[in-house]
């Protein structure tokens, strides 16, 4: 596993600005690291180099060679959502910190200021000072908490299913009634976006 360098992001407005910027730099610019960077600029998300290199048609060591020497130039860094290969991403003006549901893969990226009150608790209590950039915080989202079945064992409220159907297949209606925002969504080794109603299969 290789760690995230200390290296300022290097930000740019388009891939044009990028190649420009890379090659005044000395840098030159292979073909095989063109293509590399412009499947990065059209990414929705982040993307693993194994990703990159079945959908480039380039070989897998080759890719990896590239994606660290861009990381190592500031264009990019890596992370990892639970399990996941490293996925690479665009470097940004400020960084993004990801929360990661291992039941359905759903993908959040958050500010690091809206995690800051967390932070600050672990640094009181354990006098660490948490970073989620590198690794994201696993959990499980609202959507897969509404949906696990109930408690094993009797209750005195359970009550006979209805005819609407057993409690089980509530939560499926009331996922469609969710406005139509973007979240995103990782496959293993890339992340992409959808719509809160759009139908999503594997």
């Amino acid at each position: 596993m290789t760690a995230p360098p200390d290296i300022p992001p290097q930000m740019f407005a388009n891939l044009e600005e990028a190649i420009r910027s890379l090659r005044d730099s000395g840098l030159r610019l292979s073909t095989a690291r063109r293509l590399v960077l412009e499947a990065l600029f059209a990414a929705e998300g982040p993307v693993s180099a194994a990703y990159l290199s079945r959908t480039l048609s380039l070989d897998e060591s080759s890719v990896y060679r590239n994606l660290e020497l861009l990381e190592q130039r500031g264009v990019v860094r890596h992370l990892h959502l639970g399990h996941s290969p490293g996925l690479y991403v665009l470097a940004g003006e400020r960084e993004v910190e990801y929360l990661y549901c291992e039941r359905c893969t759903k993908v959040r990226a958050v500010s690091p200021d809206q995690l800051d009150p967390i932070r600050k608790q672990i640094e009181e209590k354990f006098g660490y000072m948490p970073r989620f950039t590198h690794f994201a915080i696993v959990g499980t989202c609202q959507d897969c908490m509404a949906a696990a079945p109930p408690p094993a064992g009797p209750s005195r409220r359970t009550r006979a299913p209805s005819a609407s159907g057993p409690p089980a297949s509530r939560p499926k209606r009331a996922r469609t009634g969710r406005s139509k925002r973007e979240f995103l969504h990782s496959h293993g080794d890339y992340v992409h976006s959808h719509s809160g109603r759009a139908r999503h299969t594997h």
